[in-house]
């Protein structure tokens, strides 16, 4: 067996697993997590694809038209994610072209290392010029920070902003308008500085006589770009109320209205319950037809994202089949985009991993037709029924506030022994209220938001995220899950893992001025605090690295386990790890042990180190 696997003998084998674990332990990137760890990560190598660099230089960008004519005064907004210690505070960026040419840059910073430097950042820009189909290159240099000043509402509202969006439901008309609440101060902003002002506003839908609908809201993210007059507008309607009575779907005629005239509009619009839907448009001028395409190289060197093989070279079949699956119904509001419509459908699936298929397509090669299934997809997440906003915060709702909240188990579990009141939410408003042709669950959800929230900055992508990392936590029994700590650890391995992957996601890119960040975070700790004194900690834990409870030994008898799902486990604690949350360490450590033995540990052949069960024990 021994030579069928390549013939290393059993002293060569103890000798390469023994020098594994010893390289990982004594590993030079040491993580840094909210101040835990003081050592700084090693920066990763900075190697731009395009342009020539300069020690000012931190990454680059490349911005290509998809179009064909030139344009003029570009503007573009994009996320960019910074490694620990490259962007220091009291640092800004400045765009320097291929040309030479300098582009002021406007830096939203959302959320820092514990050393200060900037993790997360919005960054705006005019572009000068963009030939029809030009890439144009772009280093982002350091810069020293200097005071800008934030454009005013009333430059949009005076240039005459309009966008409304209005539903007819049961013969009744309900509206709410983006401009008018905006003069109303109800503004919140998003961006702010002299390039791009960004602000939300949101608001129940009215009818004639100013009653409110009890489910249905507006949301606007109105983003203005006042040196060429002209406004990006999101319009996102939402069916979510948390704890708003008879929950139920609602059909209506929707309309949206853009300056005026109608840019949308869609009758008989099934709207499911707890769900949402967004759409995009320009005020004021035509869209900017260009395509940001990050660094990858640099954004997976940051450790922000899994290490995937930037070798690999993407057919133009895969660019033509995401394209054509993303077309038609999967990609309109209430749609599913490429996403599995029966989210417990088991086997090999594009959506599963610790990013999707597609999401991993457009990050190697930074195709628009890639840009945009990942996107749109990302958006059409919000037609599972999973999103819950409380109505106190304005925010998806959140475990720390309500600990005992819950879509499972008796409604007894869910009484709250400090207020005395019940915390299940509501029940639909009958039996066939709630039919949706979507079913979400933890154990096989993919990776939605995180990727789009970091490369785009846009809100939407961040409440995304948000409400599937809450929840992942809030689904089970409040019992099981040890109440306000949120343990992951009642589901399947695999359902822990994914929900790890995108509650360490969560955690670690929430802008740090959002009372959500240290939820996150404290949800986060409570399970690495759980999982390392249940197995890194634990003498008594099983020396195989193998996680056993939940369902976990449920094959061949109750004898053995799953090591793909275990692997996919292993995969989430590696990724929380890289993020640089320290207590993931212990546990990545004891978790790598399972693979690294079934791959070359005595006796065993790394053929068989992907089988579909593995006996653990006897009996």
């Amino acid at each position: 067996i021994l030579a069928g696997c390549g013939g290393t003998s059993t002293t060569e084998q103890s000798a390469t697993m023994s020098g594994s674990s010893t390289s990982l332990a004594s590993s030079t990137y040491v993580p840094n997590s909210r101040g835990t760890v003081t050592s700084t990560p090693t920066p990763p190598t900075n190697s731009p694809s395009t342009g020539g660099t300069s020690a000012a230089t931190v990454t680059s960008v490349r911005f290509e038209s998809t179009s064909a004519a030139a344009q003029s005064n570009v503007p573009v907004t994009f996320g960019q994610i910074f490694a620990p210690g490259h962007l220091t505070a009291g640092t800004t960026l400045v765009g320097q072209l291929a040309n030479g040419a300098t582009v002021p840059l406007q830096l939203d910073i959302k959320a820092r290392h514990p050393d200060g430097s900037v993790r997360h950042a919005v960054i705006s820009a005019i572009l000068p010029s963009l030939g029809a189909g030009q890439v144009v290159s772009m280093n982002l240099d350091r810069g020293t920070a200097s005071a800008g000043s934030a454009g005013s509402t009333s430059a949009l509202l005076n240039a005459g902003f309009t966008t409304s969006f209005n539903a007819t439901v049961g013969g009744v008309r309900y509206t709410a308008s983006a401009d008018e609440l905006i003069r109303k101060n109800l503004a919140k902003a998003w961006l702010s500085g002299s390039t791009a002002n960004e602000w939300e506003v949101s608001a129940p839908l009215k009818n004639s006589a100013g009653a409110e609908h009890p489910h249905l809201t507006a949301r606007f993210s109105v983003r203005w770009y006042e040196a060429v007059k002209k406004a990006r507008v999101d319009v996102v309607i939402e069916n979510n109320w948390a704890y708003e009575a008879a929950p139920q779907n609602f059909t209506y005629n929707a309309e949206i209205l853009v300056g005026g005239k109608v840019a949308y509009a869609k009758p008989s619009m099934e709207h499911y319950h707890h769900a949402r839907w967004r759409k995009t448009f320009w005020w004021n001028g035509s869209a900017p037809e260009v395509n940001v395409k990050h660094n990858t190289s640099y954004l997976i060197a940051s450790r922000a994202l899994p290490n995937y093989d930037q070798t690999l070279s993407v057919p133009e079949s895969v660019f033509a089949d995401l394209t054509k699956r993303f077309s038609g119904k999967p990609s309109e509001p209430m749609g599913n985009g490429l996403a599995e419509p029966y989210m417990p459908t088991t086997g090999g699936r594009d959506d599963i991993g610790l990013m999707p298929q597609w999401a991993v397509v457009y990050l190697l090669s930074m195709d628009r037709r890639a840009r945009d299934v990942t996107l749109g997809t990302a958006e059409m997440a919000g037609s599972y029924s999973s999103h819950y906003r409380d109505k106190n915060t304005g925010q998806p709702v959140s475990l720390i506030d309500y600990p005992y909240m819950t879509l499972a188990g008796n409604p007894g579990d869910t009484v709250n022994p400090a207020t005395k009141k019940s915390e299940y939410f509501p029940a639909c408003a009958s039996s066939t209220a709630c039919k949706t042709p979507y079913t979400h669950d933890v154990s096989h959800q993919p990776g939605f938001a995180y990727l789009p929230y970091m490369l785009t900055g846009d809100h939407f992508f961040l409440e995304e995220l948000q409400f599937w990392g809450m929840y992942n936590v809030f689904n089970s029994n409040p019992g099981y899950r040890d109440n306000i700590k949120g343990l992951l650890r009642p589901e399947q391995v695999r359902g822990q893992a994914w929900a790890l992957r995108t509650l360490a996601e969560v955690a670690y890119i929430t802008p740090d001025s959002d009372r959500l960040k240290e939820h996150f975070n404290r949800i986060l700790d409570s399970n690495l605090d759980w999982y390392n004194a249940e197995y890194s900690n634990n003498a008594k834990a099983n020396k195989l690295g193998a996680i056993v409870n939940g369902y976990a030994v449920a094959y061949t008898n109750n004898r053995g386990v799953a090591p793909w799902m275990d692997d996919f486990f292993t995969a989430a604690v590696g990724h929380a790890h890289d993020l640089g949350f320290a207590k993931a360490t212990p546990l990545l450590k004891y978790k790598s042990t399972f693979p690294i033995q079934r791959m070359i540990g005595t006796g065993a052949c790394y053929i068989n180190g992907a089988m579909y069960a593995v006996l653990l024990r006897d009996s």
